[in-house]
């Protein structure tokens, strides 16, 4: 077990010991909303959005100072964690929960966490939304139509969502990076003066099943998508 691998393990662990009465946020839940948070035109501060992740109360009740401080301090840095990732390229990669029986990989928790940070600030993302070009805003609508979807308010049919939910995963950082570019600017560099009109696409990656780019013949998650 890698070292990153530990310590997303003992998150998970401080996460699931609050108190589950008080519906405290998943790893899964955890890692989309501090992408949001992260994502936001404007600077959202710890004391305003750690809260929410110790559940609907904002009331982590830590038994003692000692699991506070350890359980705050893991958020945080899975927060610096996200935020390097994004410093260093505008790609993340999303924690996705998986169902233990069917092996079917849940991105609704992840979407659900992302759209709650975005509930944070609804008039900066709703400016955005305004402001933003084609393929960013229809990126914005297609991650409020996920949610539509966890929550049953989506107005697809059946088989177009079951043809969503497949794509979903790997649709996801790609939809994350488009807005990144145009939410977060001072990530994605100066912008080229004669492109400056034209709408970012963020180049989608292979998915997870499909063949390598690299030419080796294996599954791309178990080649170039495991780094």
């Amino acid at each position: 077990m890698t070292k990153e691998e530990k310590r997303l393990d003992r998150l998970n662990e401080l996460l699931f010991a609050l108190p589950v009465d008080n519906m405290p946020m998943t790893l899964s839940e955890l890692d989309g909303y501090v992408t949001g948070v992260l994502a936001c035109p404007e600077m959202i501060p710890p004391s305003e959005w750690l809260p929410e992740v110790w559940g609907e109360t904002g009331d982590a009740q830590f038994p003692d100072q000692k699991a506070a401080e350890e359980t705050i301090g893991a958020v945080m840095e899975h927060y610096n964690s996200v935020a390097g990732t994004m410093t260093r390229s505008l790609w993340i990669e999303p924690i996705y929960e998986v169902d233990p029986n069917s092996d079917e990989t849940l991105w609704e928790p992840w979407v659900d966490g992302f759209t709650r940070a975005m509930r944070l600030r609804p008039e900066a993302w709703e400016n955005l939304l305004d402001l933003a070009d084609d393929e960013t805003r229809a990126t914005m609508i297609f991650m409020m139509a996920l949610q539509d979807i966890y929550t049953g308010n989506s107005k697809f049919t059946d088989d177009e969502i079951d043809e969503i939910d497949l794509e979903a995963p790997d649709l996801i950082p790609n939809c994350v990076a488009t807005i990144l570019h145009q939410s977060r600017p001072e990530l994605a560099g100066a912008v080229p003066a004669n492109r400056s009109s034209k709408p970012h696409k963020a180049t989608l990656r292979p998915g997870r099943n499909d063949p390598c780019s690299c030419g080796s013949g294996r599954k791309y998650k178990l080649c170039c998508g495991r780094h």
